[in-house]
């Protein structure tokens, strides 16, 4: 027989039990912070707002954008992975997640220890851009200036081992060019400084660039990715144009800190995917340049092992120190 010594223990447990039951049937039950670790603006930010309208919409309560760029995305980075795994803070990301652990000696987490990974949510591949006031008109036209003066061209990025830093390291090694980095904290900057004329050239997410290269102010050369894009049909991929074997996809995802509860974390999948399905999301996405995705939380994770190990070979090619 159970004295009461022994049962008092055994009824807190089962209350506490009951108490995160309740908390996790009622999510959400208050709103839910979107950190996007990048300045307002760019691709990762116009993602994360439409992802947000949605499930503001869906789950009736408000999904809140909270952008916390700096120290190449490790603030908002490191925010979420610190942050209590209820489901009230979440991370949206670019594909640069997967290339600041062999980039940035800041970068101690473990993507896929820390992070539970929810879906990636869409594909934008990047565009390889040029001030239009140089005279070059391709990639092949880009290439020749390039190698006839040596570390004279400079490139901009968003950032030391951010995406479009790395694409443009890949485009260089495949390629045999000698360029400068101009590393800026975020992609506006640096697409403001190329449209000024400082920077030369860039490599730069079809989100940030359409509007820009349809307006004039830059001019488009190649797509990253292994197929045209319909957004920009006359753009060749980089492969197509003259660099066989080149590609280099980015894209954002959607995680949580690891140890959310899998109710939640099933809960915000399904939600993610209904959202990315809609053709209200879908139309309004691909108008910016983007492809959604929505696959799974195991095919996203699949994914991200295999970036980690491209971009570490990449960035080891670069002979990038962290």
């Amino acid at each position: 027989m159970m004295t009461m010594r022994a049962i008092l223990p055994l009824l807190a447990c089962l209350t506490l039990f009951g108490a995160e039951a309740s908390a996790q049937s009622d999510y959400p039950s208050r709103p839910v912070r979107i950190i996007v670790p990048s300045e307002p603006g760019g691709g990762t930010d116009t993602t994360a707002r439409v992802l947000a309208e949605q499930l503001s919409r869906s789950t009736g309560q408000q999904s809140v954008i909270e952008n916390r760029p700096g120290a190449g995305q490790m603030i908002g980075i490191d925010l979420v992975a610190r942050s209590p795994n209820d489901g009230y803070t979440l991370l949206v990301a670019a594909s640069t997640i997967t290339i600041l652990p062999a980039t940035n000696k800041n970068a101690k987490y473990d993507l896929l220890r820390d992070f539970a990974p929810i879906s990636q949510l869409v594909t934008a591949p990047p565009v390889l851009v040029v001030n239009p006031g140089l005279p070059i008109n391709s990639l092949k036209e880009f290439i020749a200036a390039v190698k006839a003066k040596p570390g004279e061209f400079n490139f901009g990025s968003a950032g030391v081992g951010t995406q479009p830093h790395m694409a443009m390291e890949l485009l260089k090694d495949l390629a045999g060019l000698d360029m400068q980095h101009i590393p800026y904290k975020g992609v506006a900057p640096a697409m403001t400084d190329i449209i000024a004329g400082r920077v030369s050239s860039m490599m730069v997410n079809v989100l940030s660039a359409k509007a820009q290269i349809e307006g004039g102010k830059l001019r488009g050369l190649a797509i990253s990715g292994s197929k045209r894009f319909a957004g920009l049909p006359n753009l060749p991929t980089v492969a197509e144009a003259g660099v066989p074997g080149y590609e280099a996809l980015q894209w954002f995802g959607l995680f949580a800190p690891s140890g959310t509860p899998a109710p939640i974390l099933t809960l915000l999948h399904k939600e993610t995917a209904e959202a990315l399905k809609s053709p209200a999301m879908r139309n309004r996405l691909a108008a910016d340049g983007a492809d959604a995705v929505g696959n799974s939380p195991a095919e996203f994770a699949e994914l991200i092992k295999f970036e980690l190990q491209k971009w570490a070979k990449v960035a080891h090619a670069a002979k990038i120190q962290p």
